[in-house]
Parts: C-alpha cells; structure tokens; sequence
C-alpha cells in the first residue's frame, strides 16, 4: 500500500508542475469565458431594432400590425413614381422593404419581402406572423365569430401536477430530466477524458522506457492502481479549478456587455398591466420549480452521484490503462484498441438519452444494472425515483465489475507494459489473460 501511495504521490506532483496543466487549467475557463462574452455580446447586438417600410396596397394592414415589438420598427410608404425598391429602402433609411399586392377574391394576391444580402429567419416570421394574425381576423369577423372569444379557449388551459405516491411530495418531470441528464453526461464527459488521460500516461512511461525502472521496484498492478488513483486526483483538482475559476470570471460578463442587463429585464419595454401578469406568471412558475427542486432527494442524488462517478472512472480507466500498456508508438494502433473500450460508453450515452424519458422502461433498467453503462444511466433514472433492490444491485454489480475489469486489466497491463516492438491483437491479449 505504501508504495501504491508513493505512486500516487509522483503521478499527482508530476502533473500537476507541468506546463500543460498550468495552461490547459486557465485557458479552458478564460477561452470558455471569452465565447460566453461572445454570445452574450451578439445576443445584445442582435437586439437592435430594424426598420421594416411596408408598402400596402391592398389598404387592410395599414397600422395593424405590432408596433410594440422591440425589434422592429415600421412605417408605411408607397413607392414614388420610377423608383426602385433600393430607392425606397435609401428614401426612408429602412432595412426590409415590405410590398402587399392588392386583394384579388378577397385574399392578398401576393406579398414579398425585399432585403440586401436576404431576409433573414426571425424577420420572416414576425412578418408572416402579423399577416396571418390580422388576416385571420379579419376571416373570423366575416364569419360573424367574435376573436375574443376564440381566444379565450385557446388560451385556456388545465393545471396538472404529478405526486410521488410514496411520500406525496410533489415532483416535476422536466426538472427531474434535467438534473438527471446533466449529472450522466457530466460522467460521461469524466470517464472519456480522464479515462483517456490514464492511457496517455501509460503510453507515455511505456514509449519512454520509464516503466521497465518502475516495474523493477514494484508490482505491474500496484503501478496501474497508482497511476489510475493519481491521475483521478489530478483531474479532480483541476476540475474543481474551472468551476471555480469560471464563476469568478462569469461575474465580469455584466462589466463586459452592458447591454446584458437590459437583456434579461426585456420586459419594462412592455406595458405596465402585460408586466404585472407576465410577473405574476413568472412568480408562480418560479415558486413551482423551486418547490420541484427542494424535492429532490439531493442526499441520495448527491451520494449515488459520487459512488458512480468514482466506480465509472475506475471501472474503465483500469480498461484503458489496459489498452495503454499494448500500444507501442503507432497513435493509429491506440484508435483501434481503443474501440472495445468506447463503445460502452457510448452506448451507455444513447441508453440515457431514452432513460430522461421514460425511466422505467426495459432498456432504462438493464441499461441501469449493467456495470459498463450503469454509471451514466442509473444517474438519469435516480431524480425519478428508482426501487431501492434496483439500485443495491446496480451498485453491487458495479463494484463486481469494477474487481473483475482491474483482475483483468491487471494480467493485460502486466505484459503489455514490458512488450515492445510488436503490434499487439486481440487474440493474444485473450492468450495472456487465459495463461498468467
């Protein structure tokens, strides 16, 4: 055990004195960070308003359509006689020249839209929207229908809420989706990188020559354990690192884009009677969510979140220290080796991505117990609410998997670290496994 530690001790100081590991640790938050400020900083750009000229011949939507929209601000103007459309646009200082053609059997002819380098997508549909809104209408009127009253229907809706029968705590399945998605693809991203980062370490110590000095002095399992623990313990730290750095940084995007702020408070361009029902409406919405998340079970969420975590990233860094120590300095060989060892993952993934929405389902379940993808879907299926044998027996079977893969990898890592020169296949992999 003691020299596992001193294994563990060399993995982690080593990496983390690294040039590498300094750079990677702040420019990831700072690149992260600048491409939030960006896409902060357009959204706010995108928000300037543009001049919509419309030319109505028929006559009915002439100051119709939504003056209040934010975006967008119209004015109505004919086109003067031998002028062009990008005289018109020119004339009135507009970006979208908007033309409606007379009604031909009561109904618009022909509508287009005029822009330099366009139209683009929202600008189609604000437009498309009005026109059909006010049309619609004016259909409705015809028919003798009184448009309130059809939307007051359309409106109207029913409120559902959904109970655990076991307690009668209220639960909201969106909430529970969300937070179960997250934390399993939060694994998935973990086991993916750092898995990959132990096989790098090995092939590096095994390319080097470094490991025929290690495994002088200790056990070929004893320095994969160290390398798979240190490792871990490199990637936590710096983990914890960006999460901490990009909160701080987060603080700064206001200072950056002040139009930001006036970005997320859009609603005092409304009215004041719209801005204290959508009020209203928000608060209660809000107050439901919160109450959806209290509910949670965060101390079974938070535990079963850290037990998976910790048996995913074990159960195949162990696997990848394996595929590891067969490489020698083809990178090509280590995509191939590599493939046994993904597919789980992935399919664990896609296994999750049906789990968020019906969790209780065969493939959720298996998907759930099965120790390869157990550490990403039994996490999308735990907000729900899983039966407790389900999750003793997931984690039972994890840890069993986990024993079983490092006995296994452990006969792999232990001749494959010292084989040099030769391309290693499946076939003989499985020969070491049977006969060491």
């Amino acid at each position: 055990m003691n020299k596992i530690w001193l294994i563990i001790r060399r993995e982690y100081i080593t990496r983390v004195r690294k040039k590498s590991f300094i750079v990677t640790t702040l420019l990831i938050p700072i690149m992260m960070f600048g491409l939030i400020s960006l896409f902060v900083y357009m959204a706010v750009k995108s928000e300037q308003k543009q001049t919509i000229v419309i030319n109505d011949e028929s006559g009915f939507f002439v100051h119709k359509m939504d003056t209040v929209q934010k975006s967008y601000s119209l004015l109505y103007e004919k086109l003067k006689s031998g002028e062009s459309n990008s005289d018109l646009l020119k004339r009135t200082d507009a970006d979208i020249y908007l033309h409606i053609y007379p009604f031909k059997n009561n109904q618009p002819d022909s509508i287009h839209i005029y822009k330099e380098g366009g139209v683009s997508l929202s600008a189609k549909e604000f437009i498309s929207s009005e026109i059909d809104q006010i049309f619609q209408i004016k259909q409705l009127e015809d028919a003798g229908i009184d448009k309130a009253q059809i939307d007051s229907i359309q409106n109207s809706s029913i409120d559902i809420r959904s109970f655990d029968l076991k307690d009668n705590k209220e639960t909201n399945s969106e909430i529970a989706s969300s937070i179960g998605y997250a934390m399993g693809f939060l694994i998935y991203l973990v086991i993916f990188i750092y898995g990959a980062g132990v096989m790098r370490g090995v092939m590096e110590e095994k390319t080097n020559r470094i490991a025929e000095v290690i495994v002088s002095s200790v056990k070929p399992f004893q320095l994969m354990m160290g390398k798979i623990i240190g490792i871990a313990l490199v990637g936590l730290t710096q983990f914890v690192m960006w999460i901490g750095l990009m909160m701080l940084l987060q603080l700064l995007i206001p200072l950056l884009v002040p139009g930001v702020a006036d970005m997320l408070h859009g609603g005092m361009n409304m009215p004041a009677e719209m801005q204290g029902q959508v009020g209203n409406i928000a608060k209660g919405e809000n107050i439901s969510v919160i109450q959806s998340v209290l509910n949670q079970n965060w101390g079974l969420i938070i535990g079963c979140f850290l037990f998976y975590f910790l048996g995913g990233y074990f159960l195949y860094a162990s696997m990848f220290a394996a595929v590891g120590s067969l490489v020698n300095e083809d990178p090509q060989e280590a995509q191939q080796l590599t493939i046994p060892v993904t597919m789980p993952i992935i399919l664990g993934f896609i296994i999750m991505a049906t789990s968020v929405k019906d969790p209780n389902s065969t493939l959720s379940v298996f998907g759930s117990l099965f120790p390869l993808t157990s550490p990403i879907v039994m996490l999308a299926r735990i907000p729900y609410g899983v039966p407790a044998w389900q999750l003793v027996l997931s984690m039972v079977l994890l840890v069993v998997g986990f024993v079983f893969m490092t006995w296994v990898s452990a006969k792999i890592y232990r001749t494959g670290i010292l084989l040099y020169g030769k391309k290693t296949s499946w076939k003989e992999v499985i020969k070491w496994m049977r006969y060491s």
